[in-house]
């Protein structure tokens, strides 16, 4: 499972199955909208936002308070929710899962959200210090929704019995016991992931035969695990290209012609 999840990322992802890597593509999607608005207020982009200053002057334990200008994340999930969440009106099950994994990426770049100080006081005794927020790498909140993806929890979408409308109310986890309703910040997904290392175009999947890959190495670019243990062929033929060019006046460029033989793999 831990190979077939991997390779989604050197595949050409269907978007319309409830798989979890769908689940990542919509809440990666939501947190780098969220993430640009926000990253686009603090620079002073966009005239109906800025700072967000409604901590500011608010003493706290210890000797630091709010101020500076703090990134203004409120709006950019606000203005993110505006965006994708209006895409999702059939009011499905499918719908109810996108909409919980865009809020989840929202989420994602909230809860990641850094606190910078600024020390006060004479020779730098640091007697004080202002604090505000500030936005992380946006590869950090990439690796914080990895590892909810690898997490994720499948649901099912719920109906209310006495009612008759036809579409589901909420999304719950089922399990032996209980069932309950996913946390927030969790990814969810409705079907399980197809087989990333065969070909299955109803479901997306473009197999992984013919593929290029690297012979040495270990990640999800290597023959070991993209060719999922069916090997690989090697590949021999002879590269050439224009080389050494030189200008001579007046008015040519002269190349050498140079040559080398080299290999490709690429899984069987």
């Amino acid at each position: 499972m831990v190979v077939v999840n991997k390779l989604f990322f050197n595949q050409r992802i269907n978007v319309s199955i409830g798989s979890p890597e769908a689940a990542y593509i919509y809440a990666i999607s939501s947190a780098g909208v969220t993430y640009s608005v926000t990253q686009a207020c603090s620079r002073g982009n966009i005239s109906r936002c800025g700072c967000d200053r409604t901590k500011n002057g608010v003493n706290l334990r210890g000797n630091w308070k709010w101020g500076g200008c703090s990134a203004d994340v409120r709006y950019g999930m606000k203005l993110s929710r505006k965006f994708l969440d209006a895409r999702e009106f059939e009011g499905d099950a499918r719908s109810l899962m996108n909409l919980h994994n865009n809020k989840a990426g929202r989420k994602a770049v909230k809860v990641s959200m850094l606190t910078q100080c600024k020390c006060h006081g004479v020779s730098g005794s640091c007697t004080m210090k202002t604090c505000w927020k500030t936005l992380p790498s946006f590869n950090e909140i990439g690796n914080f929704l990895m590892k909810k993806y690898y997490k994720a929890k499948k649901v099912v979408a719920f109906w209310d019995t006495y009612s008759s409308s036809k579409q589901p109310l909420y999304l719950q986890q089922r399990s032996k016991r209980r069932h309950r309703k996913p946390r927030s910040k969790d990814l969810v997904y409705l079907q399980r992931s197809p087989n990333y290392c065969e070909m299955d175009l109803s479901r997306g999947s473009l197999g992984t035969m013919g593929r290029r890959c690297n012979q040495t190495s270990n990640d999800i670019d290597g023959c070991n695990l993209l060719c999922c243990g069916r090997g690989y062929n090697t590949h021999q033929f002879t590269r050439t290209w224009q080389c050494n060019c030189k200008f001579h006046w007046c008015c040519f460029v002269h190349c050498n012609t140079c040559s080398e033989r080299t290999e490709i793999y690429t899984c069987k």
